[in-house]
Formats: C-alpha cells, sequence, structure tokens
C-alpha cells in the first residue's frame, strides 16, 4: 500500500554535512505529515523533524539550527539537509508518513544508517 524508502545515509566527520531523502509511494492521502525519527543503539526513537502538507514544520530542539527538512508534495519525497553534524547526530534515521485524514496510518520506511565519526 505504502512504501517509504531512504536513501542518503553514510559516514561523515563532525562538522560535515549530509543530506537524506525518502520517497513515499502508494496511497497517500493529503493532509499527512512526512518526517524524521531516529534511533541509536539503547536510546528511545525520537522525532527530528516533521512538515505538514502545508510547509509548516518542527523540529527537536537538539537539531534546531542544524537540519533543515523539506518536502515535494508533488513527488511525496521528503528530505533532510544536516549540517554541521555531532556525533550525537550518529543513528537509524527513519523517514516516516503519518497521515491525518482517512486511515490516519503510520508508515514507516526501514531507516538508514547516518554515523558522524572522525
Amino acid at each position: 500500500q505504502v512504501q517509504l524508502v531512504e536513501s542518503g545515509g553514510g559516514l561523515v566527520q563532525p562538522g560535515g554535512s549530509l543530506k537524506l531523502s525518502c520517497a513515499a509511494s502508494g496511497s497517500i492521502v493529503h493532509p499527512n505529515i512526512l518526517g524524521w525519527y531516529r534511533q541509536a543503539p539503547g536510546k528511545q526513537r525520537e522525532l527530528v523533524a516533521g512538515m505538514f502538507t502545508s510547509g509548516t514544520s518542527d523540529y527537536a530542539d537538539s537539531v534546531k539550527g542544524r537540519f533543515t527538512i523539506s518536502r515535494d508534495n508533488t513527488e511525496n519525497t521528503v528530505y533532510l539537509q544536516m549540517n554541521s553534524l555531532k556525533p550525537e547526530d550518529t543513528a537509524v534515521y527513519y523517514c516516516y508518513l503519518k497521515l491525518l485524514a482517512y486511515t490516519q496510518n503510520t508508515y514507516w520506511g526501514q531507516g538508514t544508517q547516518v554515523t558522524v565519526s572522525s
């Protein structure tokens, strides 16, 4: 029904940048939220950023000013531009889609590893 596929993860040095992409396909109903969660080993999954169909977005305090979320509603793709990366940003990043109408289902990508290390 709905599939989310992330790309762009990898290894980067502290202070570096990385851009994640997530393409959603299937029965995607508007309005919705597209965004990113992350989970480090032994830690709870936490919201990184999310953006409503309207363009309204929110960020975790830890990434404000460093990460920027954007989306292309036509292509159902969400991006996460990550700048000034810190070792604390190391985690598996999961793309998510939250439908705000109809079924109101939440869908998850398989995750992409981001490692920030020197």
